[in-house]
């Protein structure tokens, strides 16, 4: 964004609802650390179109969890419509961490909780074809990415801890038992 804020009529001027005029969602969903032979990561990269310019961030496969749906049903689901990656839920490890998270953008905030799991497999193309209409119009694509890379790259990622949960993921002792609780995080692209 730029440095001094846009008045109404100037060009890149969006007009954003304050928090409490945007629709609010609470939901519980999944997030996958999905890595290859080669400790690479896939992540998605997304962005909110509602603003000028246009955020863009990377974050791991996941979404809500459905009704009637198992966290692990869950994460198989959405690696499969994110991925087009099929996984049973005996290839998932964990759960990790379950932490509750804000965020805020453009058209709305969601208040959720993560539950996150850690899938290894070899390295694979990834098919966007069961994305949703909002993912059509939002993803800008994934990406392979190599931990030392992205931390140089400078781009934004969703979790911002990702190092620290990959490191977690590798821990096996420390979440056993059950996940580890997160804390409450935010990560938006407009402040709450």
């Amino acid at each position: 964004m730029s440095e001094h804020p846009k008045l109404p009529g100037q060009p890149g001027f969006v007009a954003i609802p304050a928090p409490g005029d945007r629709p609010h969602f609470t939901r519980r969903a999944v997030r996958v650390l999905l890595l290859d032979e080669d400790d690479r990561i896939l992540l998605i990269e997304d962005s909110d179109l509602g603003l000028d310019p246009v955020p863009r961030w990377w974050s791991t496969p996941g979404g809500g969890v459905d009704p009637g749906e198992s966290d692990e049903q869950a994460a198989v689901r959405e690696l499969w419509e994110e991925t087009g990656l099929r996984v049973a839920e005996g290839d998932l490890d964990g759960p990790l961490l379950v932490r509750q998270v804000r965020h805020g953008w453009s058209d709305k905030t969601v208040d959720q909780t993560e539950v996150f799991y850690r899938v290894r497999v070899p390295a694979f193309e990834a098919d966007t074809s069961r994305h949703t209409e909002e993912e059509r119009l939002t993803v800008v694509g994934l990406r392979w990415w190599a931990v030392g890379d992205l931390a140089a790259s400078g781009d934004v990622v969703w979790p911002r801890d990702l190092d620290a949960l990959l490191a977690l993921a590798d821990d096996a002792q420390r979440w056993r038992d059950g996940p580890l609780p997160g804390g409450t995080v935010e990560e938006s692209t407009v402040p709450l």
